[in-house]
């Protein structure tokens, strides 16, 4: 099955690249896994933030979840026969970045973001995401990826249980002007992809979930166990295979009928029991009072300051240098921009990780004791 586009459209890149050994596909992994956004996944949350425990998912993991799984089921896709010929490196290389613009906290530090923004579609991770590749990484720079692999990246939304089947987009998708979640991808990988943002998390969440103590294996509905297994690698094997096999002679990517309304019924058990779970809305308070707060904190500070970066570097308090560096770094995407302090912030927010952004919350609500030493001098 042949993508709709000729193979030049997505290798394109926003700037030339002297070809070397690797393939284009292969050497945008390579770009996203030795980026700084990439780096700081391992201290971001997927759904539990834990960070004393290493058996609890965090976000690299997930998109390294994401991108395995997608790299197999174009593998078996090709392997089943007929007309497939996918990509197990575009898949793979967008699996890797298609979380690179998620918020602390996972998706109620997104929800929160766009709340502070004041619209519920203001902040989204995906459009999040492609803004941090092609813009914000490497010091304002961005990445150079292959217009396939950016593609992808924007239009993941795993969050979609409705759609049965996948196709590419017929028409190629204007990346730089996609403000909601209403495309599809314009490669089959990244269809694939899309399909597997799902598969991960599922099964993932649940195993967490009963390491947390929401809840036990035998409170899952018993037509998904009995179906797609009761471990997150009888669901993930459950589904590759159904994934696999639903799209030997179609040129469509999804889920049997029947195993479709199952992943929606998982999906809704997750949302019901884990996401919507007392201890998680508890939790949930707090993350809008740091976000919120820092949000405030970081707009004020721009709106007194400016670009009066000798100002910043003479603060006391290092959240206040940290910020005042970050702007100076990519001076030249926000002088283009006008210096609109809600993009700044909230860029500056959606990078940290939840350990950066607790000390920053920490910084700026408890004053820290003075230095008599400093201040006093010698006796």
């Amino acid at each position: 099955m042949k993508n709709p586009f000729p193979e030049e459209f997505y290798l394109k890149r926003t700037k030339p690249v002297q070809s070397d050994m690797r393939t284009d596909y292969f050497r945008d992994q390579t770009k996203i896994i030795h980026s700084y956004p990439f780096r700081r996944l391992k201290h971001k949350t997927q759904v539990f933030y834990a960070p004393g425990n290493d058996h609890i998912c965090t976000r690299i993991e997930h998109v390294l979840h994401v991108a395995t799984i997608a790299a197999t089921i174009c593998r078996g896709m090709n392997l089943a026969g007929g007309d497939w010929r996918l990509d197990t490196d575009l898949a793979y290389a967008i699996g890797l970045g298609h979380d690179l613009g998620h918020t602390p906290f996972g998706h109620e530090g997104e929800k929160e973001l766009a709340n502070k923004l004041g619209a519920a579609k203001a902040f989204l991770h995906e459009i999040n995401s492609y803004r941090v590749v092609e813009h914000l990484a490497n010091h304002g720079q961005g990445l150079n990826l292959t217009y396939a692999v950016k593609d992808g990246i924007i239009c993941h939304n795993g969050e979609d249980f409705e759609a049965k089947g996948l196709r590419p987009s017929a028409v190629p998708n204007d990346l730089e002007n996609i403000k909601d979640r209403a495309y599809v991808p314009t490669t089959y990988e990244g269809c694939v992809v899309r399909l597997s943002d799902r598969v991960a998390y599922l099964g993932r969440d649940i195993e967490d979930a009963i390491t947390a103590g929401f809840l036990t294996r035998s409170d899952l509905p018993a037509a998904v166990t009995k179906a797609l297994g009761t471990t997150n690698t009888e669901i993930i094997g459950t589904l590759i295979t159904d994934a696999v096999e639903y799209g030997h002679g179609r040129d469509t990517v999804g889920f049997s009928p029947e195993v479709h309304e199952l992943v929606k019924e998982l999906g809704k058990f997750n949302y019901e029991r884990i996401y919507y779970h007392p201890k998680l809305i508890k939790y949930r308070r707090h993350i809008k009072t740091i976000i919120h707060t820092l949000f405030d904190y970081f707009t004020e500070l721009f709106e007194k300051h400016g670009t009066d970066f000798a100002a910043y570097a003479a603060m006391d308090l290092d959240v206040d240098r940290n910020f005042g560096h970050y702007v100076h770094k990519l001076a030249a995407i926000y002088e283009r921009e006008g210096y609109d302090p809600k993009p700044i912030v909230t860029d500056y927010i959606a990078g940290m990780t939840d350990v950066f952004a607790l000390d920053c919350m920490r910084q700026i609500s408890i004053p820290s004791p003075l230095d008599f030493d400093r201040h006093l001098g010698p006796g």
